[in-house]
């Protein structure tokens, strides 16, 4: 779908309210008064509540990711082959960077949706993270226990989780983090320069020591994955009602 001025605006209002409000907490009202439209230009535009929460995070994830698979594919196909932990991180790190122009949104903002969306059960936006991301994501994952192959499974995901969990934070609020520190300091540290600072610190947390004690844990795999059957009337009906849909 070609992005308009419309679409633009409704996506900028739309990402900027789902991450204050949250998305149950967030009317099509709301969005279509920030953004100044009418209602007419969502439904024309989206169709539906939930088609723009998706529309909202493939505008970011959608370059993200397909900048990121061709840089593994690059990576992995060049005479070195394999990816240290470090190199995989750093070119998440770049990778981010450059979604971020290409969307041309704000990267504090939209970390702080993908807080709400790791952290809140959403089905209808798993599923929809799921069916887009999936396959990317387990490439990226399996990456990451080539370069610590050390940790077990279970712990991995548990590492993995936290990794995105201080990523997440520290990004949603690079801000402010960079106002308290100019403040502490007397020195400006760049958003590119806070988030290369991410690398050493999460290499260390992924590379440490295994601290699963108990060996059942330590032994368990993941089970295979389970294809859900999803119903026609599940489909079609919006997972998050709004009244003023």
């Amino acid at each position: 779908m070609p992005h308009s001025e419309t679409v633009e605006r409704i996506l900028d209002a739309a990402e900027q309210l789902f991450a204050e409000r949250g998305f149950a907490e967030t009317s099509l009202r709301l969005i279509t008064s920030k953004a100044d439209v009418n209602l007419a230009a969502v439904n024309y535009h989206f169709g539906s509540k939930s088609a723009l929460i998706e529309a909202v995070f493939s505008r970011v994830l959608g370059p993200f990711c397909a900048s990121l698979e061709r840089e593994l594919d690059r990576r992995q196909a060049s005479p070195e082959g394999g990816m240290g932990l470090e190199d995989l991180l750093e070119v998440t790190i770049e990778q981010v960077q450059s979604a971020r122009l290409c969307s041309g949104g704000d990267l504090a903002t939209f970390m702080r949706l993908l807080g709400l969306a790791l952290s809140q059960e959403h089905g209808h936006l798993r599923r929809y993270l799921e069916d887009m991301y999936g396959k990317l994501f387990r490439r990226y994952l399996l990456l990451l226990q080539e370069a610590v192959p050390r940790i077990p499974p279970l712990e991995l995901f548990w590492r993995t989780h936290f990794m995105l969990g201080a990523a997440i934070f520290s990004l949603s609020g690079i801000d402010t983090l960079r106002a308290f520190a100019e403040e502490r300091f007397g020195v400006q540290t760049s958003s590119e320069q806070a988030m290369r600072l991410l690398v050493p610190f999460l290499a260390a947390g992924m590379r440490a020591e295994s601290a699963l004690r108990d060996p059942q844990l330590a032994a368990v795999q993941p089970r295979p994955r389970a294809k859900v059957a999803v119903s026609a009337a599940s489909v079609a009906r919006p997972v998050l009602p709004d009244a003023d849909e």
